[in-house]
């Protein structure tokens, strides 16, 4: 539900407009409120969670957002939508940052914990793929209002069930982690980071983003020098000690990057040059969508357990990689048969590479920090994809000459070569960084250890 709503809307931003009689910078910030807010209390949601409990945690982020999406399904003006956005944004951050860190507590064996995983993965690229699809029905059939309104039996029925199936945990107590200068400074640095990607499609990349970066960084900056001083840190730095863990984010940040500016440059080639409208360029994407749900519910855990995360996640690039590559070529007059269908099954690798690498980017966690690193790993991957869709989008219109079909093939052929530079870079990093990790069995040789939940495990 959280992740699809970060889609859907894309497809029902015309109809709001016309309601609402939105202008286009209103128009960016019913998408941009969700994305900053929600990107940019990741990590602090994610310390909450183990000072205060997850699954209260977890529980409170669902019913702020599903009464978010009440008021955003009943907005009647720009600013009611917009500032209800953001709302949302809080709650599934609340939400999101938790989730992993439940799943590395609850799933203390390995491999159920990898099925979990696997699960989790499945859940999350199904919400990504089936966004666009399901914005524009509900749009069409019914009203734009509905997008969010079909949240609240959603976020309803979770709720109840989490309070009946998730067992209650206590969580370590504010006193053992309330630093309010670290959450003040993490949060702000990451709102201003997220937004700082988001504006460079309206401003570019010049001083203007250069001085808000350097304003995030700084921010940020000043988050690590708290911690590595504060009595009772609201992230304590040994929590990225483990190679496996920064590497994991290091190589996600790259990767997702490549990914998610796959998922809109493709969309946009679909509609600017092959001339789909909304409802076919949602359905042209709905083999990828299988291809990833097949492979991360009903192969992945099987793979990392015969063989490991490690390399199951370069088996998982190497096809994604194989991907981008078909993408370079795609002709002006493309057909989805031969020219689309083969590079959707083969997306069927980020089945593979997510299962893989929130393992990895969760390994080492201890209990009482399962919740920081789940939101550390959430937040690069927030970060990762919408610097790869900005960055990507601008390189597209850099080599676009005109507004032809023939010139923005030309652009987009540009920005797929940059994704396939990225993913290679996250192979290289892949073999380079992580580490086997050793088992009691040859076969388990790189899988997630077994010991306990401190040692391992969104994707």
């Amino acid at each position: 539900m959280i992740i699809l709503d970060g889609s859907i809307v894309t497809v029902a931003l015309p109809a709001m407009q016309r309601g609402l009689g939105l202008g286009d910078a209103g128009l960016t910030w019913v998408v941009n409120g969700y994305v900053i807010a929600f990107g940019g209390l990741l990590l602090l949601a994610g310390r909450l969670g183990d000072l205060l409990g997850r699954r209260a945690v977890f529980v409170t982020g669902i019913a702020v957002f599903t009464i978010a999406s009440a008021v955003c399904g009943a907005a009647t003006t720009p600013a009611a939508l917009i500032a209800a956005r953001f709302v949302q944004g809080v709650g599934g951050a609340l939400t999101s940052a938790v989730a992993l860190g439940m799943i590395t507590t609850l799933f203390s064996e390995a491999a159920a914990r990898t099925r979990a995983l696997s699960a989790f993965a499945f859940t999350g690229a199904v919400g990504a793929s089936l966004g666009q699809v399901l914005g524009g029905v509900l749009t069409d059939a019914l009203n734009w209002h509905w997008i969010f309104l079909i949240n609240l039996p959603l976020g309803l029925v979770t709720a109840v069930a989490a309070l009946r199936c998730l067992p209650s945990d206590r969580g370590v107590g504010l006193a053992a982690g309330a630093d309010v200068l670290g959450g003040l400074l993490v949060t702000a640095g990451s709102m201003l980071a997220v937004y700082t990607i988001v504006q460079t499609e309206q401003h570019g990349w010049g001083a203007r983003t250069l001085a808000l970066g350097a304003g995030a960084l700084a921010l940020l900056a000043g988050f690590v020098v708290r911690q590595a001083t504060a009595a009772v840190p609201l992230m304590p730095l040994r929590v990225l000690r483990d190679r496996n863990v920064w590497g994991a984010n290091l190589i996600q940040l790259v990767v997702l990057a490549a990914l998610f500016s796959f998922q809109v440059m493709v969309a946009l080639y679909m509609q600017n040059v092959l001339r789909y409208n909304a409802s076919e360029t949602g359905l042209a994407m709905l083999p990828a969508a299988v291809a990833i749900a097949v492979v991360s519910l009903f192969v992945a855990a099987r793979l990392i357990d015969r063989f490991g995360a490690r390399t199951v996640l370069v088996t998982g690039l190497v096809l994604l990689l194989a991907a981008r590559l078909l993408l370079t070529r795609v002709p002006v007059d493309g057909h989805f048969a031969t020219d689309l269908l083969p590079l959707m099954l083969l997306s069927g690798g980020f089945g593979l590479v997510m299962p893989s690498l929130t393992g990895l980017g969760m390994s080492g966690a201890k209990p009482e920090d399962a919740g920081v690193v789940s939101g550390v790993f959430n937040t690069t991957q927030q970060i990762g994809a919408a610097l790869g869709v900005a960055a990507l989008a601008a390189v597209a219109a850099a080599n676009t000459d005109g507004p032809s079909r023939e010139a923005l093939t030309q652009g987009y052929h540009v920005a797929f070569w940059v994704g396939a530079g990225l993913l290679t870079a996250g192979i290289v990093l892949s073999l380079a960084v992580l580490r086997r990790i050793p088992s009691a069995s040859p076969a388990d040789a790189d899988a997630t250890p077994t010991a306990a939940p401190a040692q391992l495990p969104s994707a």
